[in-house]
Order: C-alpha cells, then sequence, then structure tokens
C-alpha cells in the first residue's frame, strides 16, 4: 500500500508538471513581422512585431544578441533600433497582464557601414545622422520663427554638452525667455543636400522641467529640392488643443486630433515622426510615436516653391501670455533618410 501510494504521488506530480509546462508554452506567442530571418537591413532598422495571449499585452523588450536594448511598454512594438554590422540574433519578449513572457527570434544581416563628410553613417538602409544635438553649427533666430516669419523678440540661447540632464552625457540645452508673451525662438542644423530622398525617421529624447511655461514645442524636418520644399512641420501644442498639430504650406498649422498632452516633467520622452516625399511630390505626415504608443496620421499635403537645395531638422519653443522662462533639453537626436 505504501509502495502504491507513492506511485499514485509520483504520478499525480508529473502530471501536474506536465499541466504547469503546457501552461507556459501556450502562455502566448509573438509574431516579428520585420525584420525577417536572412533579411540584410541598415541601421537603425525597423523593427515590428505583435503578441498574442489570453491576457491584456503589457510591452515588449528587444535583445540583441542576447543583450537587452530597448523596452517599450504597447500593445503592438514598431520601433528601430541600432546594431553593428553582421549577422545577428534579434529576440522579440513580449509580457501580459499575468505576468507571462513569451518571445521569438530572428536572424537579420546588418549592413556595412561608412562615414561620410557630412558626419552622418550611410548603410544600406539609408542614411543616419546620429547625436545631432552634439554637433556645433546650429543656426537661430528668433522674429523668424513668428507666424509668418515675421513675430516678436524673445531673449534665448542653446548650450552643448550638457552633462545633466542627459541620457548620454553630452544633450543640448535650449532656453526661452523675455517680456513679450507669445515670442518664440528657432534653431536648426543644416545636413547637406540630396536630390533623391523620400524617407525620413526623426528620433529623439527630450526633457523638461517646467512644461506648464511652454505655450508649444515644435520638431520639424525641412527637405528642400528639384524647385519644392517640403515642410515637415510638427508642434506639441501644449495650452490650445493639446494635440499633435502638423504644418501644411497652403493653410498653415492643423490639428491631427492625435492627443499631445502637457510633458511630465523631469522626465525623458522619447520622439519618433516619420515623414515621406510621395511618388508625386507630396509632403506625407506618416506616424508619431510618443514614449513607445505610435499613432498614425497618414496626411498628405503640396510643398510650397523653394530654391534652395538643402535637408535640416528643427525645433522650435513658444512662449505663453505669461512668457516664463523655460529650457527644454534635447538628447541623441538622430535623422535617418533614405
Amino acid at each position: 500500500m505504501i509502495v502504491f501510494k507513492r506511485v499514485a504521488q509520483r504520478v499525480a506530480f508529473i502530471a501536474m508538471t506536465f499541466v504547469a509546462t503546457a501552461s507556459i508554452a501556450i502562455a502566448g506567442t509573438v509574431t516579428i513581422s520585420t525584420p525577417t530571418t536572412g533579411q540584410n537591413v541598415g541601421s537603425p532598422f525597423h523593427v515590428v512585431a505583435s503578441a498574442s495571449s489570453s491576457h491584456s499585452i503589457k510591452g515588449y523588450s528587444i535583445y540583441v544578441d542576447g543583450s537587452r536594448v530597448k523596452s517599450v511598454a504597447a500593445t503592438k512594438l514598431d520601433t528601430y533600433i541600432s546594431a553593428s554590422t553582421g549577422k545577428h540574433r534579434l529576440t522579440i519578449q513580449a509580457h501580459d497582464s499575468a505576468g507571462s513572457y513569451f518571445q521569438s527570434t530572428t536572424y537579420p544581416n546588418v549592413g556595412s557601414t561608412s562615414s561620410t563628410s557630412t558626419g552622418s553613417t550611410s548603410t544600406s538602409g539609408g542614411t543616419t545622422f546620429s547625436n545631432i544635438d552634439q554637433k556645433t553649427g546650429w543656426a537661430s533666430c528668433t522674429v523668424c520663427a513668428g507666424a509668418g516669419g515675421s513675430g516678436a523678440a524673445a531673449r534665448y540661447s542653446m548650450q552643448l554638452g550638457v552633462s545633466s540632464p542627459s541620457m548620454d552625457g553630452h544633450s543640448a540645452r535650449f532656453n526661452l525667455g523675455g517680456s513679450t508673451p507669445y515670442s518664440s525662438a528657432l534653431w536648426w542644423k543644416q545636413l547637406g543636400a540630396n536630390s533623391r530622398l523620400h524617407r525620413f525617421v526623426y528620433d529623439l529624447y527630450f526633457y523638461m522641467k517646467n512644461p506648464s511655461a511652454a505655450q508649444a514645442v515644435e520638431f520639424d524636418v525641412n527637405y528642400a529640392t528639384g524647385g519644392k520644399k517640403y515642410i515637415f512641420g510638427t508642434e506639441c501644442d501644449i495650452k490650445n488643443t493639446h494635440t499633435w498639430r502638423i504644418y501644411s504650406a497652403a493653410t498653415r498649422w492643423r490639428s491631427t486630433g492625435i492627443p499631445c498632452a502637457k510633458p511630465a516633467a523631469y522626465k525623458w520622452h522619447h520622439l519618433v515622426w516619420e515623414f515621406q516625399r510621395t511618388s508625386d511630390n507630396k509632403v506625407k505626415f506618416i506616424s508619431v510615436t510618443l514614449n513607445g504608443k505610435k499613432s498614425y496620421v497618414n496626411r498628405v499635403y503640396a510643398p510650397k516653391s523653394s530654391g534652395a537645395n538643402e535637408v535640416n531638422v528643427a525645433f522650435q519653443m513658444d512662449g505663453d501670455k505669461y512668457q516664463t522662462d523655460y529650457s527644454v533639453w534635447l538628447d541623441k537626436v538622430t535623422l535617418t533618410y533614405w
């Protein structure tokens, strides 16, 4: 009887172990849409994945060759990451509200890179300008930042190489002040010229200590070629519509309806804008991703006439009716185009 009881207990334990293992195996699945195994990509490269589970998906972690490089709190994963040249093991791990973790792996090939005279990196997936916030030669103005390029003058300044707050030890600090309500300042960094471009990804982090002082903060990419200027102008309209607004050369600023509430103070916010010069030479705003939450815009406008040939990134600060002094820090500012 004792032997039989022990055998029965052992069988029950094995059954319980099998059930537990089976429940882990079917806890959830991850599907990686891109990149696929063997796919040739540049750096940074696009990572798109989704997960399914009987519980709600809470977020993802991205591992390259076993090391975690990024975590995103979202129901779906759509982001960009960087990796060195060569074949890599890319693992996407998802977790759900029940605390279960599940993953999938793919093996992309990252193309070779070469430095260019503009300080960028060329890859099979495009050209990337990294750490633009650390580069010298930013241009700026205050009156030109106003409506119609003729606004009120503000007090403004910029400092490079700020160690704190910073993500990599070298952020750029932008300051706005003065006494004239609703005055602004604009900064931009020229990145050369290229007549063949159609896609742009503007990726950066920003930080504010006193976001209540801002009327709006603006993040732009400007591209001019062939007698046309493609203005990819965007702003977080903090005080008015509380939405992301985008720029149309014909009708000026228009709300997307996508929320952009006052950014949390003393926190780094990750912003990614995707733009396109369409095949029929129109300005297309594809999407905005703020702190891992992606929203599709899909608005198309006509460009404006221009004799310039340029690519630049820009940042603007707008004061409110009190024109209280405030600062914004930018870090890890990157533009990728192809």
